[in-house]
């Protein structure tokens, strides 16, 4: 079935509800749909096949042959003519505003979306409080093969535009999920420990006694990544197997969260291509 095509002309219920889509996250969660904006991340949300709710744009500026291509072949349910000061207001685009806005479905929030196998490497991410710091993980999960990111606690908004934006899309290829605490990743764990013999639970911390060289990551593994300020908590630290750190050499204490974490994933990808 072809996109419904209704023109906008002010700012009515359908401009209203993709701009407050955009900056709240309380009606995100409600209408269980997110913002998009930019070539990569939308390009990422189609090849993998993420449901479209909408497409906003305008006819006032000529589309590029991308945004044309997207259109035409579009399975949205909707798509929204804007005129250009709409656009303008939408878009979070510094330099230029963005020709096409897609307003996205939420992916389900299900363990089972993370595909179970022998080399399996998630990572758990407690607490981000950066959008940042989130997205960045999320583009080195995506860069190096791990299956599935998972956010615990209270935390940033793994749909917010800015997370999206710092991931540069890679939301879409890397099944990342969401839930209030540990509580509801111990039976995923335990389920775990009995499909995968070889299972462990690495936390990482700068206290750690040994290096992340030092761990034999190329059995299945959750590496576990604390708050940028806080660190690993204690739930998280009883269930770990080991615990890894990075050296350091300066006189700063500690990494970037995320600049931590993509190491010890590198450090993981370096040891699996070794056995290859």
């Amino acid at each position: 079935m072809k996109p419904k095509v209704k023109k906008v002309i002010n700012e009515n219920n359908d401009f209203q509800r993709a701009e407050v889509i955009k900056r709240n996250r309380e009606k995100r969660n409600r209408y269980q749909e997110f913002f998009v904006e930019g070539v990569k991340p939308i390009n990422f949300a189609l090849e993998h096949n993420w449901k479209i709710r909408s497409f906003l744009y305008t006819k006032e500026k000529p589309l590029s042959g991308w945004a044309l291509e997207i259109l035409k072949n579009s399975t949205a349910d909707s798509h929204f003519e804007l005129p250009w000061k709409l656009m303008e207001k939408l878009s979070d685009k510094e330099e230029e505003t963005s020709e096409l806005i897609a307003v996205v479905k939420m992916a389900e929030n299900n363990l089972s979306r993370i595909r179970i196998k022998k080399d399996l490497l998630v990572v758990v991410f407690d607490r981000p409080s950066s959008h940042g710091n989130l997205g960045a993980l999320i583009r080195s999960c995506e860069a190096l093969k791990a299956d599935g990111l998972i956010i615990t606690g209270h935390a940033v908004d793994l749909y917010d535009p800015r997370t999206i934006r710092a991931s540069m899309g890679t939301l879409f290829a890397v099944p990342t999920l969401r839930f209030p605490s540990h509580h509801e990743l111990m039976p995923w764990f335990q389920w775990l420990r009995r499909e995968l013999p070889a299972f462990q639970i690495i936390g990482s911390t700068a206290k750690a006694d040994r290096l992340a060289e030092e761990v034999d990551f190329t059995r299945p593994t959750v590496l576990l990544i604390g708050n940028e300020t806080f660190g690993l908590s204690n739930s998280y630290k009883e269930i770990c197997d080991s615990f890894c750190r990075i050296p350091m050499y300066g006189g700063i204490t500690s990494f970037n969260v995320a600049c931590a974490a993509s190491i010890i994933l590198y450090e993981i990808d370096r040891q699996r291509r070794k056995i290859l």
